[in-house]
């Protein structure tokens, strides 16, 4: 008895070694996928071999930060998180509140057992555009004005550089769409009714990703440092030619039709390594693209070789039977099946998973179509470095909003304007105009509204009127600095006649057009300039020699106002840096701009198109007066 008591303590110590050696090799353990210096490949069959079910599901399931906690993140192994439109930490975020916020869920995600790194995702289509203070730039219809893909290639640089300075690696950007009917609410976020166009400007995928190296595979994403973010074309695809317009309508065209205007700029995009290609809501031929697994497994994945991941768009399964979630699990069911990696559900992602894991519990959905999402979904992370860098830090702060940003999106917005008329004949230019004048009109509802000059998709999804949204330089504001000292301005939203005509102006510049709108909002079929800036431009333009400015998403009826203008310039959407229209008005620059988009005379003529037969517009597409800066 006595040896035995003797022995216990000393077999209590054996254990107690080998538990410890035990431990510490575990601590020590070689994990492949944790090592930079291994091929992607292989880092990523590692993780799956050691991941179970649900730490798959949970990748594929993005949820917007409203709906987030550190302790969802962590149980549920989210793989993903959003800003949906206006979704942000406080109104007046600053760099560090968002850095600091995208920082507390990454932890998070880093706490669980495997570590794998969430990836935070936000709409930056026009610049960062949801965030407080950062440079708005043109929408992309006054970027396709410019024919510039290499302007366009540093405005996606710009981009990539503030979404950083915020902590953020992932941008639902750029828009793709080849906007075929400008009743689209969503006409500005395309850059040209011609694919060729469209196809030029995916130049800024190389801005916001990096320039691809030459020894890459084509359709593999690449994301080139700590600078730069991975990009996502949308929305694949025909979301442009939709029936009238309608968002999220049918598009009813032929194989030829649909591979020869609507995915050209995907053959651009994929060659230039994007990393994500987001899903329309939109049909084609009466199949919802959100359950098309010919053209996303079979076309994108199959023929294309796309390696990067596909998503959702916000809901977007919900919408393939109607009324949307009708039908949950059939939508959860084709979704998947058509070959949807990242499921963007961003109110209830248990709902999703529990749903996901019982079709694949029951042999409804395979392993292997899970496999297939997450070994792409990981990809991308991989390529991204964000398993090496997970965390943000304040070293980019400086980016967001800075002059260098802010003087780009300035020349970005000299050279999307467009001059339609340029005096009453072509004998007696008004433009450019004269700096030096006694007195100056400056009127309409859009002169000294910054919101209205974003346009949608600025801070809130459908875009806000106002001057305090965020920073940046009225149209007005540009007018007052550009013009001599002693030139007296006189502003008003509406002047009446009788008031224009006695109070003996130079001349008037009145800055009129619609007010921001996004998506199914922007919907419309009359497409006329809203009051009251058909009546200003009247009270205005009938008694004093007028240069109209047009700040619009898209063409609208001008007709039969024009003859009353002695110029008419379309703006687009210029975003926040209002003293590129000044630098062309008054010469500091010329006008360079060219249509990017057919302007109708009627829109009983929509849809009308370069191209088209019967082709009969008030100004075609391409065209553009040009001036000569003023020396």
């Amino acid at each position: 008895m006595a040896k035995m008591k003797d022995s216990v303590p000393k077999v209590g110590l054996l254990l107690l070694l080998l538990y410890v050696f035990a431990t510490t090799m575990g601590e020590s353990e070689y994990l492949k996928y944790k090592d930079p210096k291994q091929p992607i490949n292989r880092r990523i069959e590692d993780l799956m071999n050691r991941m179970t079910l649900a730490e798959k599901i949970g990748q594929m399931t993005q949820i917007d930060r409203m709906n987030a906690t550190a302790e969802i993140m962590r149980d549920s192994y989210i793989g993903s998180l959003l800003s949906g439109g206006g979704s942000v930490p406080l109104f007046d975020a600053t760099a560090e509140d968002w850095i600091n916020m995208v920082n507390g869920f990454q932890n998070a995600s880093l706490s669980t057992r495997l570590g794998i790194p969430m990836i935070y995702g936000i709409d930056a289509v026009h610049g960062h555009n949801n965030v407080y203070k950062a440079t708005i730039f043109p929408h992309n219809v006054g970027l396709g004005a410019t024919r510039d893909p290499e302007l366009v290639k540093r405005i996606g640089a710009a981009t990539a550089r503030e979404a950083r300075a915020t902590g953020i690696p992932y941008v639902f950007a750029p828009c793709i769409a080849v906007c075929r009917d400008p009743r689209w609410g969503r006409c500005y976020e395309s850059y040209s009714e011609d694919h060729k166009v469209v196809q030029a400007m995916t130049e800024i995928i190389s801005g916001l990703q990096g320039e691809v190296p030459n020894n890459s595979r084509k359709g593999v994403p690449y994301v080139g440092g700590k600078d730069k973010v991975a990009a996502c074309a949308k929305h694949f695809v025909g979301d442009g030619g939709t029936t009238n317009g309608i968002n999220e309508n049918d598009t009813v065209t032929d194989w030829h039709g649909l591979l020869s205007i609507h995915m050209p700029a995907y053959y651009n995009s994929i060659a230039k390594g994007v990393s994500t290609i987001m899903v329309s809501y939109s049909s084609v031929n009466g199949v919802k693209m959100h359950a098309n697994r010919d053209l996303i497994t079979g076309f994108l994945k199959g023929t294309l070789k796309f390696r990067g991941f596909v998503i959702s768009d916000w809901q977007g399964i919900d919408k393939i039977t109607s009324p949307a979630h009708a039908n949950y699990t059939y939508s959860v069911q084709a979704g998947i099946q058509a070959g949807i990696d990242m499921i963007m559900v961003p109110y209830n992602h248990t709902e999703f998973i529990d749903t996901l894991t019982s079709l694949v519990d029951n042999d409804v959905i395979p392993m292997s179509r899970i496999d297939d999402a997450v070994r792409r979904i990981l990809r991308v992370k991989f390529s991204m470095g964000l398993f090496e860098n997970p965390l943000a830090d304040l070293s980019m702060v400086d980016q967001l909003g800075s002059q260098a940003h802010r003087d780009l999106a300035r020349e970005a917005v000299r050279n999307s304007l467009v001059l339609l008329k340029n005096g009453k004949d072509a004998d007696s230019p008004v433009l450019p105009l004269p700096k030096n004048v006694s007195r100056i009109l400056v009127a309409g509802t859009h002169a000294n509204n910054l919101g209205y000059q974003c346009g949608g998709w600025t801070i809130a999804w459908q875009g806000l009127g106002g001057n305090n949204l965020t920073s940046g330089t009225t149209i007005l504001n540009a007018i007052s600095t550009a013009v001599d000292p002693s030139t007296e301005i006189v502003y008003s939203d509406n002047p009446n006649p009788d008031f224009v005509k006695s109070s003996n102006f130079s001349y008037a510049i009145v800055v009129v057009g619609e007010t921001p709108y996004s998506e199914t909002a922007g919907d419309n079929l009359n497409l006329t300039i809203p009051e009251p800036g058909l009546s200003t431009m009247t009270n205005v333009c009938n008694s004093v020699k007028c240069i109209v400015v047009l700040v619009s998403g898209r063409p609208l009826v001008v007709e039969p106002y024009l003859s009353s203008m002695d110029a008419l310039v379309a703006a687009w959407l210029p975003g926040s840096e209002g003293q590129g229209v000044a630098d062309v008005l008054f010469g500091d620059y010329g006008f360079t701009g060219k249509l990017p988009r057919t302007w109708f005379k009627t829109v009983d003529q929509l849809p009308m198109n370069v191209g088209d037969p019967n082709y009969d517009p008030l100004f075609p597409f391409g065209y553009g007066l040009t001036t000569e800066p003023v020396v």
